[in-house]
């Protein structure tokens, strides 16, 4: 089928290595440039609606703004999930919809339903959609230190503003820029009660004369003495004065100025959050990214911007600090893959040299490396794919197999190179390695294929496996097929250059060219070859002397070698669903996301108190290297938050002790807060919140209608699953009670002095709660004029005095209203229009998929109130999906496999002999991963499938060679012929089995530092394999082949008899 492309290659040798050369260099310069990032693109395409809704109770927020949203939202195609929270003033709607689907066409679809939606919203609230941002997209935390005695919190947060946020914001990539902490400033209006009532000034025309203030008009044009003028009406002004002394009324022919009966003054907004850094002051700006773009040349950009930004900073302030940098996560995860890329291509080197011991044959094989990760890399820039570590894992785990084509078709080459010398022959060398090859191709051919079939299940994962694992197929597949390719091409011109004709192979003084004057040898490629002379290195030799003693004893002995090999294969399937389970292993990101939650209700003063203590205790963990914390939430942030919730971000250097051990020492100091305490890590935070919505592994939802009931059932589970082992970090979202002041206007009473209830409310929406009614402009900074009453008389009793204009004169607020302390909730989450609470949980490294097998056996013993449900989420979840359809979809690749193997060979029996080494790997994997210690998970099935694949090259290589002694080169059926087949690609076997085992050596070298976590398992399972399978097969394939290969060959013969297998 390739023959032509052998003879193209043989022909066109200088093509072959001009090509070869450009891809070098042009796949060299390909790699630089193409994007880096930590993971492929995870984020499932959601749509984020925010929509602010000033003091809104989250009851009203709910009713009046997200249920409506929600309602427009449902039905539109491909949506999968709408998500919300109505919280204090915030509506946060999340609509998510399928993987594949196009973000452009998704927020054109929520653009449409949105404006038909906004005519049902109260007057003034506008819903927005967020910017175009990964979930993961949090690239970097920048903390803007505010120290009390050169900077002041306001100041701070003016330059975070509109300094640093501007220029972030011109950054090609950066999709968000979002501040928190100091204090932003406003241009306060606080009314006078009494001096208004004094002087007759009613909150109308303080809000006429406020509504227009500090504005410019246009005048039109003029022209004249033959020129035209353009008129300017200017009354813009940024002095505090020029608004004090603002006219609002007169009285007795006398102006009466604004501050006569208010005063005016600039102050800090009422804030919903807050923020320091290292226990101090600071304004925290959290860097999002838009999805495409390279995180590392982003964040090398925000660096020098960074640093554009110091030279010329106001006198006084610090230098802006980076708290969390995810780029070093990626660039340590990157470059552990790249060094393990870099180790395991050295072992298979020395593996390839132990066994050759010749320099030009170990480099021939060698090359297959570089030319096949060339030409996977200009493959991930035709696809859009990035450097991450699952690209790089593909690579890395592909790396020792990348060299058996090229092995198996050299060895071919060199024993057929002996060969023609020895039997005299002397045959072009051109055609002597032509015919080696092709002899060779179709086991070549077919193993590559089968390999390739066995990763089919990856590309069929849904979900955040699918697109986590698919990258590593395709990265394993490319550059398996791309070996292929070099093995017909670039590696019969080599071993045409590098070893035809060997000096000391021919006869004494015969250093003549086989191939003839008009093919010559260069000179250089008859040096550097060390025993040339030898027909197999001393290793090799020891090797198949062993095998030959092994190999007749096992004909003796077949049946008990069999029946042994198939009970453990037998016990090896059987202890597999004894492993515990992980969705994936737990990341080393060198970074933790503490979350600190007080009861809500609790005021901001009170939990930045409770979070500045937090960060002291933090800080005397010796692995830490800074930290910054976010109370509340900030005004641009999608996270609907309450002022009771601290996000505290750490800095961890490496130490001898184990992460689990800093995570404990962590815990058992923050125990002495009066908190509930959720310590993980930014990036898994994450990937737990897109399975969920929930930033922890397991999820508990309840739902119902009911928020009493909810919270009820919620506490009584809470305590019944505080007693499973294993986990951590238990805790129910806050929604709980929350104290409110409410206002409530009697109706009758406010008949009775003629004002309309909702002119009432309308007043006190703007003096308690606070309205904007211009902006003041100061060059390119715009700052909100805003009217609210002192926080002194904001109280209840002074809510009582405070004067209302009716008809009928000013009249106490507790003459029309009522005036009352109650509760309601802090925030109500609803998922697809159903309100639900949800208990969240960490495992603390026991076997997850047991935690939630007895959160099972709690939530049945005890069945929940009609009309309300549970549903259990989280990684646990994605797990079982993924094994079920790993196990469904492997089943398809197997029968795919027998089927490929069938076409080639025609025989039932030759075809499961070969797959027969499947089960054999399984043994070793399974022993490997229980001596490692590690839990089954997507990644370890990963393991499975590509070992399910590489497993079958060894049986594929013996068959065939048996066939081809006998279609070939005379030999009979028997003990002899087999033994001398097993003996003859020993070598090539050996080769291809250790170099695929050793080259993962890395991998299972320091599995938790950054990037090795989740390929650890897959190479684990691998290396168990492979050592199994090939010790195993080295008997057992010769032995079945002896006890049912006999008719299965004779039908072949017989029908292709000149057909190279």
């Amino acid at each position: 089928m390739f023959d032509w492309i052998i003879d193209a290659s043989l022909k066109q040798r200088l093509l072959v290595l001009a090509l070869s050369l450009a891809l070098i260099f042009y796949g060299g310069h390909t790699i630089r440039q193409m994007p880096v990032d930590v993971f492929p693109d995870l984020n499932k395409p959601t749509v984020t609606l925010l929509t602010e809704a000033g003091g809104m109770a989250p009851e009203e927020v709910e009713q009046l703004v997200t249920f409506q949203i929600e309602t427009a939202m449902n039905g539109m195609p491909g949506v999968t999930r709408v998500r919300s929270v109505s919280g204090i003033g915030l509506s946060v709607v999340s609509v998510e919809f399928d993987w594949g689907t196009e973000v452009f066409r998704n927020r054109q679809q929520v653009a449409e339903r949105l404006s038909l939606v906004k005519e049902q919203l109260p007057e003034g609230i506008t819903p927005q959609m967020g910017p175009i941002a990964s979930i993961m997209g949090e690239i970097m935390l920048i903390a803007l230190p505010a120290d009390p005695e050169n900077t002041s919190p306001m100041q701070a947060r003016e330059y975070a503003d509109w300094v640093m946020r501007p220029r972030l914001l011109t950054i090609a990539g950066v999709a968000q820029v979002i501040p928190i902490g100091g204090e932003v400033k406003q241009y306060r209006v606080e009314p006078a009660p009494a001096q208004m009532s004094a002087l007759g000034v009613t909150l109308d025309q303080i809000e006429s004369a406020l509504k227009n203030y500090a504005a410019n008009t246009s005048g039109g044009f003029l022209e004249q003495s033959a020129r035209e003028y353009l008129i300017r009406n200017i009354g813009r002004t940024n002095r505090l004065a020029d608004l004090q002394n603002l006219a609002i009324g007169a009285r007795n022919n006398q102006p009466i100025l604004l501050k006569q009966v208010a005063q005016v003054k600039l102050a800090a907004a009422a804030k919903r959050g807050d923020a320091s850094y290292n226990a101090k002051p600071a304004v925290i700006l959290s860097v999002q990214k838009q999805p495409a773009a390279d995180t590392v040349k982003l964040t090398r950009a925000i660096e020098t911007a960074l640093a554009d930004l110091g030279k010329s900073l106001p006198a006084g302030m610090a230098p802006p600090q980076i708290v969390f940098k995810q780029a070093n996560f990626i660039e340590a995860s990157v470059s552990n893959v790249e060094e393990a890329l870099r180790d395991g291509a050295i072992m298979v080197a020395v593996v390839l040299f132990l066994f050759l011991l010749n320099f030009r044959t170990t480099l021939i094989s060698l090359t297959a490396i570089p030319m096949s990760i060339l030409i996977t890399a200009l493959t991930f820039k035709l696809m859009g794919l990035s450097i991450n570590t699952m690209t790089l894992g593909g690579l890395a785990i592909a790396i020792g197999a990348l060299v058996d084509d090229a092995v198996v078709g050299l060895e071919n080459i060199l024993r057929r190179l002996k060969r023609n010398v020895t039997d005299g022959t002397h045959k072009p060398a051109l055609e002597v390695i032509a015919a080696a090859t092709k002899e060779v191709l179709s086991g070549i051919v077919y193993a590559t294929v089968i390999i390739a079939l066995v990763f089919v299940p990856l590309f069929a994962l849904s979900g955040i496996e699918g697109r986590l694992f698919a990258p590593l197929g395709v990265a394993f597949i490319v550059s398996i097929l791309a070996s292929m390719l070099v093995s017909v091409t670039l590696t019969p011109v080599l071993c045409y250059y590098l070893l035809a004709p060997r000096r000391r192979l021919a006869a004494p003084g015969a250093h003549r060219n086989p191939a003839g004057d008009a093919a010559k040898i260069p000179w250089w490629s008859l040096r550097f070859n060390l025993h040339a002379g030898e027909e197999y290195s001393p290793l090799v030799k020891k090797l198949k002397q062993w095998d030959t003693h092994i190999l007749y004893w096992s004909f003796d002995h077949a049946r008990p070698l069999l029946t042994a090999a198939l009970a453990a294969a037998l016990l090896a399937v059987a202890t597999v669903p004894f492993f515990p389970r992980a969705f994936l292993p737990l990341f080393n990101e060198g970074t933790l996301t503490i979350n600190l939650l007080l009861n809500p209700g609790t005021s901001l003063s009170e939990s930045n108190r409770g979070g500045a203590r937090a960060e002291q205790l933090i800080a005397q963990v010796p692995e830490v290297i800074h930290v910054g914390r976010r109370t509340g939430r900030a005004e641009l942030d999608e996270h609907a938050e309450g002022v009771h919730y601290t996000e505290i971000d750490v800095d961890l250097k490496r130490s001898q002790r184990s992460r689990n051990a800093v995570l404990q020492d962590i815990r058992n100091r923050l125990g002495v807060l009066p908190a509930v305490v959720n310590v993980g890590q930014p990036i898994s935070h994450r990937l737990d919140h897109i399975l969920s919505g929930v930033r922890a592994q397991i999820a508990l939802k309840i739902y119902g209608d009911d928020l009493d009931t909810l919270r009820a059932l919620a506490a009584q589970l809470r305590d019944r699953l505080a007693t499973i082992s294993g986990i951590t970090d238990l805790q129910i979202e806050k929604a709980v009670l929350i104290p409110q002041l409410k206002l409530r206007v009697d109706y009758e009473k406010a008949a009775a002095y003629g004002v309309a209830p909702a002119a009432v409310l309308k007043a006190l929406e703007t003096l308690v709660g606070g309205e904007k009614l211009a902006q003041v402009i100061e060059g390119s900074r715009r700052f909100d004029l805003v009217v609210r009453l002192p926080d002194s008389e904001r109280g209840p009793q002074a809510l009582q005095r405070l004067l209302i204009e009716t008809p009928a004169g000013r009249v106490p607020l507790g003459r029309i209203a009522e005036i009352e302390d109650g509760d309601g909730p802090n925030q109500v989450s609803r998922d697809n229009t159903r309100r639900r609470i949800a208990i969240s949980a960490n495992s603390d490294g026991a076997d997850l998929s047991g935690i939630v097998a007895r959160i099972r056996a709690e939530i049945a013993i005890n069945p929940l109130p009609t009309g309300y449900f549970t549903s259990l989420e989280g990684q646990f979840q994605a797990q079982e999906e993924a094994t079920r359809l790993i196990a469904l979809l492997s089943l398809m690749s197997l029968l795919l496999i027998f089927i490929v193997l069938y076409t080639r060979y025609r025989s039932t029996a030759l075809s499961l002999m070969i797959m027969g080494n499947i089960p054999l790997a399984l043994v070793g994997s399974v022993v490997a991963l229980a001596v490692a210690g590690q839990p089954l998970s997507v990644a370890s099935m990963i393991g499975f499938i590509t070992l399910a694949g590489i497993s079958t090259r060894n049986g594929i290589l013996k068959v065939s060679h048996y066939i081809n002694l006998c279609a070939f080169e005379g030999e009979k059926f028997g003990k002899e012929m087999i033994v001398r087949g097993s003996l003859e690609r020993l070598t090539p076997v050996f080769m291809t089995a250790l170099v695929a085992a050793f080259a993962l050596v890395p991998l299972m070298l320091a599995a938790d530092e950054p990037g090795k976590e989740i390929l650890h398992p897959v190479a684990v399972v691998i290396f168990g394999g492979l050592v199994s399978s090939t010790l195993l097969d080295t008997i057992l394939t010769p032995v079945m082949f002896w006890l049912w290969g006999e008719k299965p060959l004779k039908r072949l013969l017989d029908e292709h008899a000149k057909q190279a297998f």
